[in-house]
């Protein structure tokens, strides 16, 4: 069995069959039960290695609103490709706009047509259509000032529509960059180079039976006041018959010795006694291989190099 574990690796668990009743060939003398390779059921994950919870809300009613209330938060969480499309979108449409409204103010007073008469005072200087419009805001938003486009003192709309027109880049120059430096500075990248053990495992440690997995730092700059947590997520019933189907159980990995606060110069060993106040006391080891619950690892510090807090999530697997 051990061969094939190693032929085969961990995604197979052998299986022993039988030949009576299954329509298998029958065995030759001194033959055993036959034994086949059956790829194992991957169970489905509350949260991933990757931190990312598999929850989908439902039936919440006014969902959009809510997240629309919150519309900075939401364009920080939403994916890059997102961002980069609303903020090139959000631009677009303000340029355009802005120079529509330029373009309304000389068609009105007629500048379109007086453009080249010798002694009339247009609006803005050397608009002839649309696109002297658009280039114009367009020198006048990005401060490239080419002297050729100029606003005249004559036009009491054009400088109430000058003010807007500053006012309105102002907002949404802080607004669209200051939603980018925030996605930008986010340290979710930095979790990547903190390294779980990929299995959790049971053992005696200082002559108690303890859970045990590890956790490292790739990187040389520290993680200042780096605190870990251990939930447990398992389903249960309340002795009133209320079903509770991920319930949150908190596992203690030195908290009361002040062992969650951690120093990650090494990779360090964490260790969860299982005592009677553990959640695991009643569970021996044949029900802990069936039993369905999940063990989700967090760990929270402050970036030494951006002074930003950090959050990794991972969940190691518990291998009997």
């Amino acid at each position: 069995m051990s061969a094939l574990r190693r032929k085969f690796g961990d995604d197979y668990q052998v299986v022993t069959t039988s030949s009576s009743g299954s329509g298998l060939q029958p065995q030759g003398p001194g033959q055993g039960p036959q034994q086949q390779l059956v790829p194992k059921k991957k169970r489905q994950r509350f949260v991933d290695k990757n931190g990312r919870c598999n929850v989908q809300h439902g039936n919440l009613g006014s969902e959009t609103s809510r997240y629309l209330s919150d519309l900075f938060t939401t364009l920080v969480d939403l994916k890059w490709r997102w961002n980069l499309f609303i903020f090139i979108l959000t631009y677009t449409v303000a340029w355009l706009f802005m120079a529509s409204m330029w373009w309304v103010i000389a068609y009105t007073r007629g500048d379109l047509n007086k453009a080249h008469v010798g002694n009339y005072t247009p609006c803005v200087a050397n608009v002839y259509n649309f696109p002297s419009a658009f280039l114009f805001f367009i020198e006048t938003e990005a401060t490239i000032g080419y002297g050729y486009r100029y606003i005249t003192d004559k036009c009491p709309e054009g400088i109430i529509l000058f003010l807007f027109q500053s006012i309105l880049g102002s907002i949404v120059d802080a607004f669209l960059i200051g939603c980018m430096f925030i996605k930008m500075s986010q340290p979710k990248k930095r979790a990547e180079t903190l390294m779980f053990s990929e299995h959790a495992v049971i053992s005696m440690r200082d002559g108690k039976l303890t859970l045990m997995f590890r956790v490292g730092n790739l990187r040389n700059s520290h993680m200042v006041s780096a605190q870990i947590r251990c939930k447990l997520l398992k389903s249960r019933q309340t002795p009133e018959g209320e079903f509770l189907p991920l319930d949150q159980l908190e596992l203690d990995v030195g908290f009361s010795t002040g062992a969650d606060q951690l120093f990650l110069v090494s990779p360090l060993t964490i260790c969860h006694v299982i005592d009677a106040k553990s959640p695991f006391y009643d569970l021996s080891q044949r029900s802990m291989q069936t039993e369905q619950f999940e063990i989700v690892v967090i760990l929270e510090g402050i970036v030494e190099t951006t002074a930003h807090n950090d959050e990794n999530d991972d969940l190691p697997l518990i291998s009997l």
